[in-house]
């Protein structure tokens, strides 16, 4: 099964940052805009994993998220990959406590692949949010000009996903697109002192 670990804003943040875009989508028409429900921050791509792997995988990654500390992130600005100027996704980035972000991605990538599961080429985590996509490449930088000053309430990243993604058709994140918890562990680490 096709798999990644990441984390699920709340609806609540869902919900604001839906209602913000809003006036932006209509002017969009050539963007593939990504469904609320399907919205992630991705950690770790998996790709393709054995079920034969899951046992492991699901053992290693239940113990990291036991060495890492709720942390509090936002939702922020725009940008675009590769580059505004030739986009193929529009996205929103996260604030907060980017640094524990970095440290769980690097841990549950690093056990997911002594699991036999992920990548081995893993790039450089760049914490993101996409919410849209592009067949071609595409000048979106009056976009994301226009929504780089979006800034959405705090939240509490309690619970690591380990997600199934099932394509059936539909296009990444699109409305074909099936997004599946197979397990959540909670952070319960405690968070180092003058940290909250």
């Amino acid at each position: 099964m096709r798999l990644f670990v990441g984390l699920l804003p709340p609806p609540p943040v869902r919900d604001e940052l839906a209602l913000a875009l809003e006036a932006h989508r209509s002017r969009w028409p050539g963007l593939r805009w990504l469904e609320p429900a399907n919205w992630h921050v991705t950690l770790s791509f998996l790709g393709e994993v054995p079920d034969g792997v899951l046992p492991e995988l699901r053992a290693r990654l239940a113990g990291a998220a036991t060495r890492h500390p709720p942390m509090t992130l936002s939702l922020t600005g725009a940008g675009a990959f590769p580059s505004a100027g030739r986009a193929r996704v529009f996205l929103t980035g996260l604030g907060g406590d980017r640094t524990s972000l970095a440290r769980l991605a690097d841990h549950v990538g690093t056990e997911a692949l002594g699991a036999g599961a992920g990548q081995t080429d893993r790039r450089r985590f760049r914490p993101h949010l996409s919410l849209a996509r592009c067949r071609a490449d595409m000048d979106v930088s009056p976009l994301v000009e226009a929504f780089g000053t979006f800034s959405g309430a705090e939240w509490e990243a309690r619970t690591v996903h380990l997600i199934r993604s099932d394509f059936g058709g539909g296009t990444l994140g699109g409305a074909g697109a099936r997004y599946e918890t197979v397990e959540e562990w909670h952070l319960t680490a405690r968070a180092p002192r003058g940290q909250s």
